[in-house]
């Protein structure tokens, strides 16, 4: 009999998020819309007073607060409501009410940043000096504001930005639309021998098929839909650089780059010491290739053999119950209070487990400060949902500790530090594993499942923002971007990544094209990053004990109450040097070593 999914009103209880916690019923959901409608002509009123008081300016902080508060907890509930089941016309509804409140809060609340800014810096100080206390909490926020001043325009060139912004828009949306919804790939074979349609979802399971032909054929299926577009698509991601560049040379930064680190304060240096690094240790990289050609036992590799499991066996089942304990025993050695705090949302409706029909696919952590996160699992009894389990609660408990510790201003964590908890906990469970693993099949599954998140993660979010850095320069010196330099671009930066024991097919070349987090430029670094980062802190949790998990915990509590690199290096870790890659390297080398022997 074919499995069915189970519609939501036949999900056991047990089993789904206490999303009342946010509202008890609809009704009242409705009302917290009303309200803050209501409200918004309150905020409104302090455009162009700003420079009054103390009390005014004050007064105006304040209520921004207690709206963008509001606003996040409704729009969070609505979406969450869509994301328990999409076919739900009241959900769909409600998501759409939250979405126009977005635009007209924003729309509101856009006078706030070129106002204060246009205060004398005299003005202000006087202002936050006369309440001291109050606006004490300000004051990274201030910091923050007043650093990025010389790269404020007046404010009618703000506002021709502002209208420009939408056509700064247009390549993404191009892009997106080309690749979501126009782009077609041929049908493919699979192992039962059937014709199939190839989507972009189905894709990685066929790349990780036993079956070589099946891997091949999806591999050139999808590579010659993107071969065929890369005109149109050369000419969007080349008109989406050129926007990065003239949005850059506006607001008076050196480069594109320079004006998406300045963000959260990220020197330049972090970035090109990641690539150097990365570059320094390929030899391992090159190294891992070798072991995967010899126990795949082919005498090429190819491109399309990346991807399909070393040791594909050892999957075995793990119920959401058992997964829910071993994670509890793994993440014990971050002490009492975390162990506390994970038993409690564990167990106290924060996660909707199973997947149910309409239900969003994959896994999140969300929440609004005020109530407590939430987490969306469609958990599935492998080893994968177990550390997806974990990853999703290292989220969760992050926003958890900083809600406890921190005013709602600074309640969110910024990108550079936000898979930091997530990836630490699953480096955690990883070390756990290992420790208690006699079988060797599974020791071998386990280190093999290690040995891809770093070359997945450290090593090509690496090549990516590396293929970013050189796109970038050369508009910046005037150079054209084509799809021929793109793909020589992209097939020397392969060559150079995985070395001479694989054949770097040419149907690769074409890569760029697909990577959507390449209109949003300058952003895949920090998986890199924030991955060597929680594999530093994982170690020192594991070596130091308590200094280092008081300094880690610390750490969760802050949000973004100071800047990222400050954070880390509170918690131990300095990105700003080479050594927190070059303790990942070390981490891969020795997983490499033992791979080798067994």
């Amino acid at each position: 009999m074919k499995h069915t999914l189970p519609k939501r009103k036949d999900v056991a209880p047990e089993n789904k998020w206490h999303i009342e916690d946010y509202y008890k019923t609809t009704a009242e959901w409705q009302t917290a819309c009303k309200t803050l409608t209501d409200e918004l002509p309150s905020l409104a009123a302090y455009s162009g007073h700003l420079g009054d008081s103390a009390d005014t300016l004050l007064g105006c902080l304040e209520k921004n607060n207690a709206l963008s508060l509001l606003l996040d907890q409704l729009y969070t509930y609505a979406n969450m409501r869509l994301h328990e089941d999409s076919a739900d016309a009241s959900a769909q509804g409600m998501a759409s009410r939250a979405e126009l409140l977005l635009v007209q809060y924003a729309d509101t609340a856009s006078f706030l940043t070129p106002e204060l800014l246009s205060i004398p810096e005299e003005t202000l100080a006087a202002f936050r000096k006369e309440k001291e206390q109050d606006f004490a909490k300000y004051n990274h926020f201030f910091h923050n504001l007043l650093r990025q001043k010389a790269h404020t325009l007046s404010p009618a060139e703000e506002s021709l930005l502002a209208k420009a912004s939408e056509l700064g828009g247009a390549p993404q949306n191009i892009f997106t639309m080309l690749n979501d919804a126009d782009i077609r790939f041929a049908d493919i074979t699979d192992a039962e021998g059937d014709t199939v349609p190839l989507t972009k979802g189905r894709y990685t399971t066929f790349l990780e098929s036993p079956d070589r032909r099946v891997r091949k054929e999806a591999f050139q299926s999808l590579y010659a839909a993107y071969q065929a577009q890369k005109n149109t698509i050369a000419a969007a991601y080349s008109a989406s650089v050129k926007s990065d560049v003239f949005f850059a040379k506006a607001r008076k930064y050196d480069s594109a780059r320079a004006m998406a680190l300045a963000d959260d304060d990220i020197p330049l240096s972090v970035y090109d010491n990641l690539i150097n690094t990365v570059h320094e240790h390929l030899p391992l990289l090159h190294r891992y290739v070798s072991l995967r050609k010899k126990m795949l036992g082919v005498d090429e590799l190819h491109m399309y053999d990346l991807y399909t499991p070393l040791v594909p066996d050892a999957d075995e089942k793990i119920s959401f119950a058992e997964a829910k304990e071993t994670v509890k025993k793994a993440l014990a050695v971050l002490g009492d209070d975390y162990a506390k705090a994970l038993e409690h949302g564990l167990s106290a409706g924060w996660i909707d487990v199973y997947e149910n029909e309409g239900k969003r696919g994959g896994a999140y952590s969300w929440g609004s400060y005020g109530v407590h996160p939430f987490v969306l699992l469609n958990h599935n009894d492998t080893i994968n949902s177990m550390f997806t389990l974990a990853h999703e609660m290292g989220h969760a408990l992050h926003s958890w500790f900083t809600w406890k510790k921190q005013p709602y201003l600074y309640s969110g964590h910024k990108i550079f530090v936000a898979e930091v908890a997530s990836t630490c906990n699953e480096a955690l469970l990883m070390e756990y594993l290992l420790e208690h693993t006699e079988d060797k099949n599974m020791r071998k599954y386990l280190i093999n499942y290690f040995l891809e998140q770093f070359r997945g993660t450290l090593f090509r979010q690496t090549m990516f923002a590396e293929f970013e850095k050189i796109t970038h320069e050369m508009a910046e010196h005037g150079e054209p971007l084509t799809w021929e330099n793109m793909n020589e671009i992209y097939h020397n930066l392969n060559l150079q990544y995985f070395g001479n024991d694989i054949v770097v097919d040419e149907e690769i070349d074409i890569e760029w094209a697909r990577i959507p987090h390449f209109y949003n430029a300058f952003y895949v670094y920090q998986y890199a990053t924030g991955y060597s980062a929680a594999i530093a802190l994982s170690r020192k949790i594991l070596k130091e004990g308590e200094p280092a998990v008081k300094a880690y915990l610390d750490f969760l509590s802050k949000g973004d109450s100071e800047y990222s690199i400050d954070l880390l290096k509170g918690a131990g870790v300095d990105m700003s040097k080479k050594e927190a890659v070059e303790n990942a390297m070390a981490v891969f080398e020795s997983l490499l070593d033992e791979m080798e022997k067994l």
